[in-house]
Formats: C-alpha cells, sequence, structure tokens
C-alpha cells in the first residue's frame, strides 16, 4: 500500500526545489498524491477497506494543508505545481 523507496527518491528528485530537498510542499504533495492514487487504486477492489479508507481521506486532508499554504505563500508554486501534478481541472 505505501510507495517504494525508488519511487520516493525519484519523487524526490523531480520535485525537489534544490539538492537534498525532502521537506518542500512540492516534494511532499508530490509523495502524498503517488500514496493517495495508490489507494485509489487498491479501493477499486477492496469496497469495504474502511480503515484503509480513513488513512486516505487523512492523506488526501494533509494533501489540501500543503496545497493551501503553497497556495498563500506563491501562487505562481501553487500553480506550477498543480500542473505538474495534474491534480486540479
Amino acid at each position: 500500500m505505501s510507495i517504494t523507496p525508488e519511487l520516493k527518491a525519484q519523487l524526490m528528485k523531480e520535485y525537489a526545489t534544490k539538492e537534498g530537498d525532502t521537506g518542500s510542499p512540492e516534494v511532499q504533495v508530490a509523495i502524498l498524491t503517488s500514496r493517495i492514487s495508490t489507494l485509489t487504486e487498491h479501493f477499486k477492489t477492496h469496497k469495504k477497506d474502511n480503515h484503509s479508507r480513513r488513512g486516505l481521506l487523512k492523506l488526501v486532508a494533509q494533501r489540501r494543508k500543503l496545497l493551501d499554504y503553497t497556495k498563500a505563500k506563491d501562487e505562481a508554486r501553487y500553480q506550477d505545481l498543480i500542473k505538474r501534478l495534474g491534480i486540479r481541472r
């Protein structure tokens, strides 16, 4: 259900704002988006897994908070991030 260390490292490399960046909102949102999509696929076959569904809702809320923070700090970074991830219309 979680992402592999290789995928996580790839996401950190792709979305990092500078070398060795692991904590910027861009990296965190990218990792959360990957985990959310993995869980969404899981629910297509396991419809009654309500314990994991609660975890999914927590991940979505955490991503929403990070996106709101990014939007408040720098609108251009926010627009670039959601465009790169493809998470908004």
